[in-house]
């Protein structure tokens, strides 16, 4: 049997080379479509395309947050000094005019935190595919933990959607089953009140008359079609949660049409005990609904 994917899930992978430790986390959340949040180190920036291309390759749908942490201990990564900018900014200071009594005295701190001055350090096209190659290895790391993640819950989602589906089928069992009780209840109510009709006004009336009262309202309220449609949309619902696809718009699609066919049927009917039934059916699919928004 296939598995199932949750969208929800959480992968991580860690390393460290050469003075550089390296953590990445990737969560991913439900979403109709892909949606990456893709944070990276500045000196990273040039991956991003191909990580987004990685994570939509690998997960299809979906929000997802990928999140990389470097810390880089190397005396190689000291920020170096813009001292053209450095000395743009004492300049200007210097020819500011400012109040009596205010000081013009500036820490080489505040100094280094102005935009331009410290910068980092650019690195050579070896260390940059050396780096792009460690992203790519804990990406990889990080997406096998996610995926497993999203089976184990894949797994527990279609044990729920599958009793929500029995839960279905015997509901539309007893329905199936009461129809045609549904249809004799009446000709036994109509003919009982025609009787007390004709016998207080002594009027007679045509045997055929009755059976055609009957065969009418046996057509208005049939709902064998409806029945064997949403009988058919439960199985193809099934077979999609084994089918080992990514599956989640199909199924809200077949959940969706479920319910249209329990809205007829409920529509057509005045038994109490299959109105009954088609609240409960409502009721299931309204779940079913609801859980395969988180199915990939």
């Amino acid at each position: 049997m296939a598995t199932l994917l949750s969208m929800t899930g959480c992968g991580e992978a860690h390393c460290a080379q050469d003075g550089i430790s390296y953590s990445l986390e990737i969560r991913a959340f439900n979403n109709r479509y892909f949606k990456a949040s893709i944070k990276l180190p500045e000196t990273l920036q040039f991956l991003e395309e191909r990580v987004e291309k990685a994570l939509r390759s690998e997960l299809g749908r979906g929000s997802v947050i990928y999140q990389l942490r470097v810390r880089d201990q190397r005396a190689a990564a000291a920020y170096g000094v813009n001292v053209a900018a450095l000395q743009a900014y004492v300049d200007q200071i210097s020819r500011a005019r400012l109040p009596e009594g205010v000081s013009a005295a500036v820490d080489l701190g505040t100094l280094a935190a102005l935009p331009g001055v410290c910068q980092p350090p650019e690195p050579d096209e070896d260390f940059r595919q050396q780096q792009a190659a460690i992203i790519d290895r804990l990406t990889r790391e990080a997406l096998a933990h996610l995926v497993a993640m999203r089976l184990r819950e894949g797994e527990a989602l279609r044990a729920d959607l599958r009793g929500h589906c029995d839960g279905i089928r015997a509901q539309l069992q007893l329905v199936e089953q009461r129809v045609p009780d549904v249809v004799v209840l009446y000709q036994e109510r109509l003919a009982a009140r025609v009787n007390t009709l004709l016998e207080e006004s002594r009027l007679q009336l045509e045997a055929d008359a009755l059976a055609r009262e009957v065969a009418l309202y046996a057509d208005r309220c049939d709902v064998t079609e409806e029945i064997t449609r949403l009988r058919s949309h439960l199985d193809q619902f099934l077979a999609a949660c084994d089918s080992g696809d990514q599956v989640g718009r199909k199924l809200d699609f077949l959940a969706q049409e479920m319910l249209r066919e329990a809205n007829t049927i409920g529509s057509k009917s005045n038994d109490v005990r299959i109105v009954q039934a088609i609240v409960e059916i409502k009721s299931l699919v309204d779940r079913l609904k609801e859980q395969v928004q988180n199915v990939a």
